[in-house]
């Protein structure tokens, strides 16, 4: 069956989480930050559209598990300690990026331009602070451009902090991350840690098709996409016509922006951002 064919038809799918693997790599995942939430306590930093890369003191990995072909002199640099980061070559190259760090044979040239942004050190004992302190002294002491500590900073009050965010989007950045200074890591979703943009975004898994109508007949006129939660929506907003044309697989993650949710927990005024490259 095409994916033609199979508009309009649901298929029955385990939900997993996105790239889930048993090998998966531990890392803290972030929750949306609440409306109107005073950040003390907290540290805040900008939130990388890059690739998630964690070193575990002698492998590079993506977040699912899967090794990473970087450069021998990329990873020869990295400390013995595990660190957690984001693979990044700017604001707005995250699809240059992916292209780069996706490779099975790295690309020595384009890799130079690749930055690994450390936030944290995985299954270290201590809170989030010292974890921070730990994460400068190393690239400090690893003294290579590609290596860089993420700048935390202490922000005052709401208002405060809704100022840099939008200074940070305005900038071309994605939004925020916080991080509670006195929290503890551990693995998986966890209330310590939040992110904050203009408009939150999710994964979900693509599990069938709407048919287009109009001048989309014959077309995609909408992803079915199933959310973690089970709940299932139709997701038309920010597919190009050429996504329209050839739709992602059923099975595929894909994020998706939305302004807020309705009282059942749908996102509302949701729109398509990008598939989630498998890892």
């Amino acid at each position: 069956m095409t994916r033609r064919q199979a508009l309009a038809v649901l298929t029955s799918i385990p939900l997993l989480a996105p790239n889930a693997s048993a090998n998966e790599a531990p890392v803290q995942l972030a929750t949306s930050w609440p409306p109107g939430r005073s950040p003390q306590g907290f540290w805040v930093s900008e939130k990388f559209d890059g690739v998630r890369a964690v070193w575990d003191g002698q492998v590079l990995r993506f977040r699912s598990g899967r090794v990473l072909s970087a450069p021998a002199w990329f990873v020869a640099a990295l400390p013995s300690m595990p660190l957690d980061g984001e693979l990044w070559m700017g604001r707005g190259q995250f699809d240059r990026l992916s292209g780069v760090v996706r490779k099975a044979v790295p690309d020595d040239e384009a890799w130079r331009a690749v930055k690994y942004l450390v936030f944290d050190v995985p299954g270290h004992a201590a809170p989030f602070k010292d974890r921070v302190r730990l994460v400068q002294t190393t690239v400090q002491a690893a003294r290579v451009p590609w290596l860089v500590s993420v700048t935390q900073e202490a922000v005052q009050d709401a208002p405060a902090l809704q100022s840099l965010l939008q200074q940070t989007v305005r900038d071309g950045g994605e939004g925020l991350v916080l991080h509670r200074t006195d929290a503890h890591w551990r693995s998986g979703r966890t209330e310590a840690l939040y992110k904050l943009k203009p408009e939150p975004d999710e994964e979900g898994r693509v599990v069938g098709y709407q048919p287009g109508k109009g001048r989309l007949q014959g077309q995609t006129g909408a992803l079915l996409v199933q959310m973690p939660s089970g709940q299932r929506f139709a997701l038309g907003a920010g597919l190009s016509d050429a996504l329209r044309r050839d739709p992602p697989p059923v099975g595929v993650w894909v994020t998706y922006r939305y302004r807020d949710r309705t009282p059942s927990g749908l996102p509302r005024f949701a729109s398509f951002v990008r598939v989630r490259e498998a890892e």
